[in-house]
């Protein structure tokens, strides 16, 4: 059993295609220990998407929950998109157009849990970077999130 008692929230890492300058992240995954007992294929990521930002449309190939925890936000889903507010849970099945944007002002908190530590994502629009607004759609790509490298909560045992 691992406990979470702090999470290192950090920058987003560049990507011309889902900017986010000013919203903050930390990835949860419980460490891989030597005699197996440790939590496989569940992934979280916390996110403080700022004022202004988005999670760009896009499908995943693995379920996905989201939950926002603080602030109101507007989620993409079933083809519209719709206010969320506090408590509200939404359910991905995998090939699911979803998004998020905040026009509220203020900062929204949100996590996912992804239903395996690799992931495959199709972007469906873009959050460009400056400069970068005429750019394609990127191909989709296929994440490990155990190779990823950002998770970096403290446990305690």
């Amino acid at each position: 059993m691992t406990i979470i008692d702090r999470l290192d929230y950090g920058p987003f890492p560049e990507d011309p295609h889902n900017h986010k300058p000013g919203s903050r992240y930390c990835l949860v995954l419980d460490p891989v220990r030597p005699d197996g007992a440790y939590v496989k294929d569940l992934v979280l990521n916390f996110e403080h998407l700022a004022s202004d930002e988005v999670i760009p449309v896009h499908v995943h190939t693995n379920e996905e929950v989201l939950i926002v925890d603080e602030g109101q936000a507007e989620a993409f889903y079933d083809g519209e998109w719709r206010p969320v507010g506090p408590g509200a849970v939404i359910l991905v099945p995998p090939g699911v157009p979803h998004g998020f944007r905040n026009r509220s002002g203020a900062t929204v908190r949100l996590h996912a849990v992804f239903a395996g530590h690799v992931v495959g994502t199709r972007l469906l629009e873009r959050s460009p970077a400056p400069g970068t607004e005429d750019e394609p759609l990127p191909p989709p790509s296929i994440i490990d999130f155990r190779a990823f490298g950002h998770s970096s909560p403290h446990h305690g045992k």
